[in-house]
């Protein structure tokens, strides 16, 4: 069995959500307010433990999960569309896709605002004006805007290994010194 199975099934799983409330919002003329949303729940989902363990609990009752992330959503103050399809998402048994409709509900936003996301991983922090450069750089290779999602891995040791979509640039100094060993193992 492919591993990445099950992640593709729950990704689209969560597609298939994501694209109804962003239809919804398009429609509307509440794109703003859905993008709003999404970070909200975004936010929640990274920083609450607990949110976490319902949407994955196979314990819970649909009508449990249904009551416990319609109150998180009311909470929140998610826009209704968004209220609404998380309780059916409840409803389903689909609430373990959670994660995958906030990624898909980004994306989707995004590429409607003409912008695309880079992951930029460095060995130490950005300051805001190497951002602010790396991400115009970008969106001139691109033609496109540019938002940057950013982490720090100090094995790095310094550069930068940047992705947007699937093209990837490996700058860090750890690759270069990998690429320099096996070089001197060849001549050995």
């Amino acid at each position: 069995m492919d591993v990445s199975e099950p992640a593709s099934i729950s990704y689209g799983i969560a597609s298939r959500y994501a694209l109804a409330v962003f239809e919804i919002a398009r429609e509307n003329g509440a794109l703003s307010e859905l993008d709003a949303s999404i970070a909200k729940l975004a936010e929640a989902l990274a920083v609450s433990a607990d949110l976490r363990d319902v949407i994955a609990s196979p314990i819970l009752s649909r009508a449990e999960q249904e009551k416990a992330i319609s109150a998180v959503a009311a909470g929140l103050e998610l826009m209704p569309a968004v209220q609404h399809t998380l309780a059916l998402m409840a409803q389903n048994r689909r609430l373990f896709t959670l994660p995958q409709f906030v990624q898909r509900s980004n994306e989707l936003i995004a590429e409607e605002n003409g912008e695309v996301t880079a992951d930029v991983t460095s060995a130490t922090a950005l300051t805001a004006d190497q951002s602010k450069k790396l991400s115009a750089t970008l969106a001139e290779t691109v033609g496109k805007t540019v938002k940057l999602n950013t982490t720090v891995d100090e094995s790095l040791i310094g550069g930068l290994v940047v992705k947007v979509g699937s093209r990837m640039v490996d700058t860090s100094i750890r690759t270069k010194l990998n690429a320099l060993q096996n070089v001197m193992k060849e001549v050995g």
